[in-house]
C-alpha cells in the first residue's frame, strides 16, 4: 500500500461532506476521487469541499478503475447493494453508510461477496463509538445481570420524518425501521453479542407520514413511520424493538435489560423533537438490583470524554485499511438485524409471526 491511505466516496449527499471532514482530519488519508450519478454532481461537490486535486467521475464503476485503496458509500440505499459488491469485486475496502441493505437478499450477496474477496466491508454505525457503550457491554456481558430474558430497546421522535428518497419503497426499502431503527438494534444486539433471531411479530403504521397535515409528501410516502415487534432468539432470549418518525408522544421509553439478577436502564442523550434515537450517544444509565434485603438502585458513572464519534467511525475504517485489520462492524454482523427487519416487513405484512432463517 502506498503511504497514505488513498480513498473514494460515492455518493455526494450531506452524508457525504461529514466524511470529507472527518477524512481531512487524517494526516495519513488522501481523498483521491469522488464519484456521483448524476451527471456533473461530484465535480460540482469537489468543488465546493475545496477538494481542488481530487478527480470526479459520474458513475462508480469509473471511480472503481482508479487506484485507491477504499471508499465510502454514501449513496441512497437502494444503491448500497450494488456498489458494494462493485467495490468489493474491484479489490477495494468498503465502509459503508446505514442500512445494509434493501432486501435481506441483497445483505446476504454483500456478506458473501466480502467473504469471497477477502475484502472489508464495515458499516457506519458511529453510536458504538461512545465509550459508554462498551461500557454497557462490559456490564452486561460480565453476568452482573445474570441471564438476560429480555431487552426492549427503540426510540421514538416526535416529528422527525425525512423526505425524498427516505419514503420511497423503492429507494428506501423501509422507513423508520431501518433509517433509525437500524441504531437501536444494534445498539441492542451488539451489547447482547448478535444473537441469532427465530421468529418475529410485528405491526407498521405510517398514518402521520401520508397525512398532508404532518407531511408536505404525503402523497409520495409509501413506507412505515412506525414500527413494533417481539423478535425470539435461539437462547431464550426476546426482544420488544419499538420505533417512530412521528407520534402523539413525548417518548418511547428508554432500553432495557432485563436480567435474573439485575436489570439495566439505558436512555439516550439529545434533546428536542429530533431526538430519544439511539443514533447518538448514552444519556444515562441506571441498574436496578436486591441489596441488603430490599429494592436498590445504582447510577452507573458515565465515562466523560469529547470524542466526535462520527469522527472516530471514520478514522477507524482508515486505519484498519492502514494496518490490515479486519472490518470493524462486519458486514457479517449487521446481516443479522437486516434480517430482523426484513422478518418485521414481512410479519406486518401478513399480520401474523414469521420464521427468520438465516445461513450458517
Amino acid at each position: 500500500m502506498s503511504q497514505k491511505v488513498k480513498i473514494g466516496i460515492i455518493g455526494t449527499g450531506g452524508i457525504a461532506r461529514a466524511h470529507v471532514s472527518a477524512y481531512r482530519k487524517l494526516p495519513f488519508v488522501e481523498i483521491v476521487a469522488v464519484a456521483d450519478v448524476i451527471p456533473g454532481k461530484a465535480r460540482q461537490f469537489t468543488e465546493l469541499e475545496g477538494l481542488k486535486d481530487t478527480a470526479a467521475y459520474d458513475s462508480h464503476t469509473e471511480l472503481l478503475a482508479q487506484d485507491l485503496d477504499g471508499v465510502s458509500i454514501c449513496t441512497p440505499n437502494v444503491s448500497h447493494h450494488r456498489t458494494a459488491v462493485d467495490s468489493l469485486r474491484a479489490g477495494k475496502q468498503v465502509l459503508l453508510e446505514k442500512p445494509m441493505s434493501v432486501t435481506l437478499a441483497e445483505a446476504l450477496e454483500m456478506a458473501q461477496t466480502a467473504r469471497e474477496t477477502g475484502r472489508m466491508l464495515t458499516l457506519g454505525f458511529q453510536p458504538r463509538y461512545d465509550p459508554n457503550m462498551k461500557l454497557l457491554q462490559d456490564i452486561v456481558q460480565s453476568g452482573r445481570l445474570g441471564k438476560v430474558y429480555y431487552v426492549e430497546t427503540g426510540g421514538g421522535r416526535r416529528r422527525g420524518m425525512p423526505g425524498g428518497t427516505f419514503i420511497s419503497k423503492k429507494l428506501a426499502g423501509a422507513g423508520a425501521m431501518a433509517d433509525i431503527g437500524c441504531y437501536s438494534l444494534d445498539m441492542a444486539l451488539n451489547t447482547m453479542g448478535y444473537p441469532r433471531p427465530v421468529s418475529v411479530s410485528a405491526f407498521t403504521s405510517n398514518h402521520f407520514g401520508t397525512n398532508p397535515v404532518y407531511h408536505p409528501e404525503a402523497a409520495k410516502f409509501e413506507v412505515e413511520d412506525f414500527g413494533v415487534a417481539m423478535v425470539r432468539f435461539e437462547n431464550d432470549l426476546v426482544l420488544q424493538f419499538k420505533i417512530s418518525w412521528a407520534m402523539h408522544m413525548d417518548t418511547l421509553g428508554a432500553t432495557m435489560f432485563l436480567g435474573t439478577d439485575a436489570g439495566l436502564k439505558v436512555t439516550p442523550a439529545g434533546s428536542g423533537p429530533w431526538s430519544g434515537v439511539w443514533d447518538g450517544a448514552v444519556g444515562a444509565m441506571t441498574m436496578f438490583h436486591d441489596d441488603f434485603g430490599g429494592h436498590t438502585s445504582t447510577n452507573v458513572p458515565l465515562i466523560g470524554h469529547s470524542l466526535n464519534l462520527f469522527d472516530e467511525k471514520v478514522r477507524d475504517f482508515a486505519e484498519a485499511v492502514r494496518d490490515g485489520r479486519p472490518a470493524p462492524i462486519p458486514g457479517e454482523q449487521i446481516l443479522i438485524q437486516q434480517a430482523i427487519i426484513d422478518g418485521v416487513l414481512r410479519s406486518a405484512e401478513a399480520r401474523r409471526e414469521v420464521s427468520v432463517e438465516l445461513p450458517n
